[in-house]
């Protein structure tokens, strides 16, 4: 079935507005921060109609602690021989030049990709990027969930090594071919966004380093939670209120989540206390903005989040607004 389809769409006129070409990466990285470093990347490029031509791989030394290693598999001593990202950057921007960047929840791997080459002052070749997540919604496939397990599985598709960049990378790739041919069939717009480069990089706060203990920790986590307890500090800024579409979000903004992500709830809610917001576990009349990939579905949280008029949002979209989140009033 799956081959008639494709066969079908090929065969008919194929959109002249589609790229020419596409780069479908995947990363791994010590952790979702914006000092988190990349730890190994994959990239499978594809003609214009999502044919492989080649695929090509390297782990990279963050010169830190690796992060989750039960997650990416990549310790210390396996990471300590391996070249540091300004030795690797030419090769990984050939293989992006003039290319559409395309990656499972996109606006995370362009962002940390976009930041490891500003340390190096150097810029990644990417203009556009297509988030896989977002292409499906416009297909409306059936899907499960968001995760890159469920895209596989709809499409047949094999994962022999989950979270091990190249396999990640095969995955996407041979399950984007199939999408890309059922958009052209049914004349889907694909959802490309533009990818703006870092010019500059000044480092922040130092990196959580922890000890690696029972199998890999970060920061003193151990492998089964990237914190200690669900039980967080106050938020220390006062609530701004809802958030408004189109605006960036404000540090106090009481955020919930709903559903299914792409990447680990647990290291989605730390990414918003990072950057200043409140995480809520529960949704009321105060929450500035729910975050969920099923806006349809009928859990409790997007019932009130429609009794309430709460503002929703995508995970990908939740990804981009946490690039630039505005300080609270005197912060």
């Amino acid at each position: 079935m799956l081959e008639d389809r494709t066969t079908a769409a090929s065969a008919a006129s194929w959109p002249a507005a589609y790229p020419q070409g596409y780069a479908v990466v995947d990363v791994e990285t010590t952790g979702l921060a914006r000092d988190d470093r990349i730890v190994s990347a994959a990239v499978y490029r594809l003609d214009a109609r999502g044919e492989v031509e080649d695929h090509w791989y390297t782990t990279v030394n963050p010169e830190r602690d690796p992060g989750p290693v039960w997650i990416h598999g990549l310790t210390s001593e396996a990471l300590e021989g391996a070249p540091l990202f300004p030795e690797i950057a030419e090769e990984f921007a050939a293989r992006l030049d003039g290319r559409v960047l395309v990656a499972h929840n996109a606006v995370f791997d362009w962002s940390m990709i976009a930041r490891e080459y500003a340390r190096a002052e150097r810029e990644a070749p990417v203009r556009q990027r297509l988030c896989t997540i977002a292409l499906s919604k416009e297909l409306r496939l059936p899907l499960a969930n968001h995760k890159l397990e469920s895209l596989a599985a709809h499409f047949g598709v094999v994962q022999e090594r989950a979270h091990h960049a190249l396999d990640d990378a095969r995955v996407l790739a041979e399950a984007f071919r199939p999408s890309l041919h059922a958009a052209a069939r049914d004349g889907v717009r694909l959802p490309l966004l533009e990818c703006r480069p870092l010019t500059e990089w000044a480092d922040g706060p130092s990196p959580r380093i922890g000890p690696q203990s029972g199998g890999g920790g970060y920061g003193g986590y151990g492998p089964g939670s990237w914190r200690p307890s669900r039980k967080r500090p106050a938020c220390p800024y006062p609530n701004p209120g809802w958030y408004e579409p189109g605006r960036p979000l404000k540090q106090g903004m009481r955020i919930a989540f709903s559903g299914d992500t792409s990447v680990d709830r647990e290291l989605l809610e730390d990414r918003a206390v990072d950057a200043g917001l409140h995480v809520s576990t529960s949704l009321s009349r105060r929450t500035s903005l729910l975050v969920t990939n099923d806006p349809d579905s009928g859990t409790s949280k997007v019932v009130k989040a429609r009794q309430y008029g709460t503002p929703v949002v995508d995970e990908a979209a939740f990804g981009q607004l946490l690039l630039d989140v505005e300080p609270a009033e005197g912060a």
